[in-house]
């Protein structure tokens, strides 16, 4: 398999909605891929997650909004959201697919 890949699913331009897909997952760790084409995150609020979260940006560029600052990630950029730590992604580039890799652990 290829990260940047569709995963023999063939996604429309621009994509309709954001594409989450586990790649490998134990009862205590979960690794996503996620897809993103300007899409933010929901209107109505926070992420505020039971599981800490390590989240890598391999393509495009997106930035990420926490309680008390905002974060700009490019290709390469990473960070540890740990687990309750309130955030949401308020943009993601709009005219090339924006991909994460998430690892969920604890």
């Amino acid at each position: 398999m290829n990260i940047f890949a569709d995963h023999g699913v063939t996604y429309s331009s621009p994509l309709p909605a954001e594409v989450f897909e586990t790649l490998a997952q134990s009862a205590h760790v979960r690794i996503e891929r996620i897809v993103s084409e300007g899409h933010t995150s929901p209107a109505h609020g926070w992420y505020d997650q039971e599981q800490s979260e390590w989240v890598l940006l391999l393509q495009g560029a997106a930035r990420l909004e926490f309680e008390d600052s905002t974060l700009a990630l490019s290709p390469g950029d990473y960070v540890n959201i740990p687990a309750h730590r309130k955030h949401r992604v308020v943009w993601t580039t709009p005219d090339q697919r924006t991909i994460w890799l998430a690892v969920f652990y604890g």
